[in-house]
């Protein structure tokens, strides 16, 4: 079984995944969505710079430009975002899978099948099941036209259902009834690989009480466990949002607390720090009570790159705390590591 994250295509993740381990690279099929920034002059540009700096070799990539708008970035009667980035990509010899869905546009559709010719890794289609985003074929007819625009069998496509958005445990098990009701309905067809992938991070940290860690229960885990126990053909691969909330937010303004998003198994630690210290050094206290705290693992620094910088920070090897990007680099790092090791060893996520 794979772990499929769906990731924010930001400093901090790309971050994590160029020092992911050989065992967690060779079990992920990770998904990079490409975030709008419109403090960046140009977005696609830094986004495959971070690519190209970060992936490690022979890993594919897969990109998601769903959050854009689909506009010519590029001269000619083809060339918006998800070309733009494919051939930008190709020239830095990384490999890419681009993700489609059912209401992308024509030319949209158009520019997917010339990026998966040209990278020859097939695609992704992306099915969302959230009530207020559903996008599922309605017949096998809408299915083979969507297949026949982008050029590809089904053999060539990995299939992602995400539901989206878990946000309690009585709207998981609503959601559960749509994965499933999706999987029976469309899984028949021969995709190269199923994946079912869910969200259960809260929207920011804002709520958050300081000083302490916050259990959060990680819903988007027992919402793939009760689809694994509940649906009768084969397993699916198990994704999730890594440490974010799954839908794109807009960019947040100003200097985050000290924080840091720590996966625990069923849980996410979440650890909020006032601003006591100057600069980020509150961070250094953080990483005290969380290094001498149950929720370490016994592992310790060699569970995850990011565990390491967390140890360091703790016994003050560093000169600095680091910010919200190396925060937010060391926690998905950590739950990269935990997440892959819990499939390998039992299974489960």
């Amino acid at each position: 079984m794979a772990y499929v994250p769906i990731l924010k295509g930001k400093a901090g993740e790309f971050l994590a995944l160029g020092h992911a381990s050989q065992e967690v690279q060779e079990q992920i099929r990770p998904v990079m969505e490409v975030v709008p920034d419109f403090d960046l002059r140009d977005l696609l540009e830094t986004f495959c710079d971070h690519a190209m700096e970060h992936v490690p070799n022979g890993m594919v990539l897969t990109v998601d430009c769903g959050a854009l708008p689909f506009v010519r970035v590029l001269e000619g009667d083809v060339g918006g975002p998800v070309l733009r980035v494919g051939e930008s990509l190709i020239q830095r010899g990384i490999a890419m899978r681009p993700v489609f869905r059912c209401t992308d546009p024509g030319d949209a559709l158009v520019e997917i099948a010339r990026v998966a010719e040209a990278h020859q890794n097939g695609a992704c289609l992306r099915l969302t099941t959230a009530v207020d985003l559903s996008d599922v074929p309605h017949d096998n007819r809408q299915m083979r036209d969507l297949l026949r625009r982008v050029r590809l069998a089904p053999e060539e496509i990995d299939l992602l259902v995400d539901a989206g958005p878990v946000r309690s445990t009585h709207a998981r098990k609503f959601l559960v009834e749509g994965v499933i009701g999706v999987l029976s309905s469309i899984a028949r067809w021969p995709w190269r690989a199923v994946c079912v992938a869910a969200g259960a991070f809260p929207v920011n940290l804002a709520g958050f009480p300081r000083g302490v860690a916050t259990a959060v229960a990680r819903e988007d885990a027992n919402l793939w466990l009760e689809v694994a126990e509940r649906w009768g053909g084969p397993q699916p691969d198990f994704g999730d949002f890594g440490v974010t909330y799954p839908r794109v937010q807009p960019k947040s303004r100003g200097t985050p607390d000290p924080n840091m998003r720590y996966t625990t198994g069923t849980e996410w630690q979440v650890y909020v720090y006032p601003r006591l210290r100057t600069g980020n050094d509150d961070f250094f206290v953080l990483s005290q009570d969380l290094v001498s705290s149950t929720h370490w693992p016994a592992t310790g620094a060699s569970t995850s790159w990011g565990d390491e910088r967390l140890a360091e920070c703790a016994q003050r090897q560093r000169r600095k705390a680091g910010g919200g990007t190396e925060w937010r680099a060391w926690g998905t790092s950590h739950h990269l590591a935990v997440v892959t090791n819990h499939l390998a060893t039992v299974g489960r996520p």
